[in-house]
C-alpha cells in the first residue's frame, strides 16, 4: 500500500500520471474509423519509451501488449490486434499504465469511434459520472466503501450495471497494490482512507447484464450478452478535502 510522504515522492506520481494523461489524449486523437487496435498499441509504446518510462502492462502476468484495447461488448483487457480495426459506431476502452522513477499510474477512457448512438453516449457520460463521483469521495477519514457506493448509484440511477468481477486497487510503488477499491458496496465499510494513499479508481458500466465472460486468450472480459460496456479510470491521491487526480 503506497502512503505518499515525500516532495520526491509526490513529484514522481505526478509525472507518471502526466505521461499517462497525455497518452490517453494522444489515443482520443487516434481513435477513428479505419484504425487498427495494434496501430494504437504500437504508438502509446512508442510514447512511453520515447519519455524515458516503460510499460506497466507489457509482460504483467504474461500480458502481451502496451495497453487494453477493449471494444463495444469488451469490458477490459482486450488484446490489440491488427484485425481489430476500428468501425463507425463502435466504443472503444483503451487503458494504459506506466512507470516512472519507479513509480506506476494507470488510467482508462472510453472513446467514440465516429457517430455513435445515443445509448451508447449516455453509457460512457453515466461511467465518467461515476468516476468522478467515486472521486468525490477520496478522502482521508472516509472509507473505501464510501468511493465503491458512490459509483454504485451513478451506475443504477442511470439504468446500467456496475461491473463486480473486476475492482480498483492501491497503486503507487507497484502496478497493484492494497486496498482493492470494488464498484459496489454498503456505506462506511472497509478500510480508512488515509491522506497520501494512492488509489486507481475504475468503474466499469454495462448496458445489460454486469455477467462476463473470459474469452480463450484467458484475458479478454466481455459482457455475457453481448451488450455493451464501458470504462473510465484515473489514479488519485488521497487528500485531507479533496482527491488530487494525478492522470
Amino acid at each position: 500500500m503506497t502512503i505518499l510522504k515525500t516532495e520526491e515522492e509526490y513529484a514522481s506520481l505526478r509525472a507518471s500520471g502526466k505521461l499517462v494523461a497525455e497518452l490517453l489524449a494522444l489515443a482520443g486523437e487516434m481513435t477513428r474509423v479505419g484504425v487498427s487496435t495494434a496501430y494504437l498499441d504500437r504508438k502509446m509504446e512508442e510514447y512511453i519509451r520515447d519519455h524515458g518510462a516503460e510499460p506497466a502492462f507489457k509482460g504483467y502476468r504474461g500480458y502481451p501488449a502496451t495497453i487494453c484495447a477493449s471494444c463495444n461488448e469488451v469490458i477490459v483487457h482486450g488484446i490489440p490486434s491488427e484485425k481489430a480495426v476500428l468501425r463507425e459506431g463502435d466504443i472503444l476502452g483503451v487503458d494504459v499504465g506506466v512507470k516512472l522513477n519507479g513509480f506506476f499510474a494507470d488510467a482508462a477512457r472510453t472513446f467514440p469511434v465516429g457517430d455513435v448512438a445515443e445509448s451508447a453516449l449516455r453509457l460512457m457520460d453515466a461511467t465518467r459520472k461515476g468516476l468522478e463521483a467515486g472521486i468525490e469521495q477520496a478522502i482521508a477519514g472516509n472509507r473505501v466503501s464510501d468511493i465503491s457506493v458512490a459509483v454504485q448509484n451513478v451506475a443504477k440511477s442511470a439504468g446500467f450495471r456496475e461491473v463486480r468481477a473486476f475492482v480498483g486497487h492501491g497503486t503507487g510503488k507497484n502496478l497493484h497494490e492494497s486496498p482493492e477499491v470494488p464498484n459496489w458496496g454498503v456505506k462506511g465499510k472497509g478500510r480508512v482512507l488515509e491522506e497520501g494513499l494512492v488509489l486507481a479508481i475504475e468503474p466499469m458500466f454495462n448496458e445489460g447484464t454486469r455477467e462476463v465472460e473470459i474469452m480463450p486468450d484467458d484475458w479478454t472480459a466481455v459482457t455475457a450478452d453481448r451488450k455493451r460496456s464501458a470504462h473510465f479510470e484515473n489514479t488519485i491521491i488521497v487528500g485531507k478535502e479533496k482527491a488530487e487526480v494525478v492522470t
